[in-house]
């Protein structure tokens, strides 16, 4: 029974920490998505990689400068955006994050969007601070 019970805790406590991370990056994934509706320009800033491709579903591949100033000039303007399902898996220095989500905003127009997404993202460990650095989505039904 004691070694059951020694197992057993040194089995939680190797398993909780990477959960603990990957409940961590969830968080923060889900959060980027607040601050591009919200517009959270040094938060985003911060966020992204310099290197980063932003990828959407119709090919279009902005850097880090680009989506902030897209954003600032309401080329990019998203209204709401729901995670319907997320998954992180943790590797060495990297995060990568499998959702799908439900993406509402206005086109430079004003002509509204309404895009069902399955998203992988992929964050890398600099520093102290997890960084976006790839970014690729496709259409999907929900």
């Amino acid at each position: 029974m004691r070694l059951f019970l020694l197992l057993f805790f040194v089995g939680l406590y190797t398993v909780c920490p990477g959960q603990k991370l990957a409940s961590e990056i969830d968080k923060l994934h889900r959060q980027k998505f607040t601050w591009l509706i919200n517009k959270n320009y040094d938060s985003l800033n911060r966020l992204l990689h310099e290197q980063v491709q932003y990828v959407h579903s119709n090919g279009w591949v902005q850097s880090k400068a680009e989506v902030i100033d897209d954003l600032k000039s309401e080329k990019l303007n998203y209204t709401r955006i729901e995670v319907v399902e997320s998954k992180v898996t943790i590797y060495k220095g990297t995060a990568i994050v499998s959702g799908k989500g439900h993406f509402r905003g206005l086109m430079p127009d004003k002509s509204e969007f309404n895009l069902s997404l399955f998203y992988t993202e992929v964050y890398v460990k600099a520093g102290k601070e997890w960084k976006l650095i790839n970014r690729l989505a496709t259409k999907v039904t929900l």
